[in-house]
């Protein structure tokens, strides 16, 4: 896995990553550090990026569990440490799975096994940060 960092000049604190895959994504700094608050901060990429992870594996072990998902979204919120280096001391995960009949135990095995085994970027960030979830499903029509 690689990716590219590019700075986008002596007048911003603006960069633009090509991920290995090909895509970009830009990030910004807040105008107190400088930046001009035109993309994301690169901490909240870090934060997505667990979301989107996690999100993934879930949705991935209920397909295979045979469960009828239409929809998962995560809420995350989250805590920083007060001193440099401002790592993440703790990540709440909400869950909203939405299908048909979804059985509860499988959706709360899935959300287990992403933060047990399968999301790397949770399993990396859990060695700083207090990882809480929780979970609700929502009957699809």
């Amino acid at each position: 896995m690689n990716t590219t960092i590019r700075w986008m000049g002596p007048d911003t604190m603006r960069f633009v990553a090509q991920t290995g895959s090909g895509h970009l994504l830009t990030m910004d700094g807040a105008p107190e550090g400088g930046g001009e608050n035109l993309a994301s901060r690169p901490m909240e990429v870090v934060l997505a990026g667990t979301g989107g992870c996690s999100a993934y594996d879930v949705v991935l072990i209920l397909r295979k569990s045979g469960q009828d998902v239409r929809a998962c979204e995560v809420r995350l919120d989250a805590d920083r440490a007060e001193t440099e280096p401002k790592v993440f001391t703790r990540i709440g995960f909400h869950f909203i799975v939405r299908g048909r009949s979804l059985k509860p135990n499988l959706v709360e095995r899935a959300i287990k096994l992403s933060h047990d085994k399968y999301c790397s970027a949770t399993a990396m960030l859990a060695h700083t940060a207090r990882i809480e979830t929780t979970w609700e499903i929502v009957e699809d029509a």
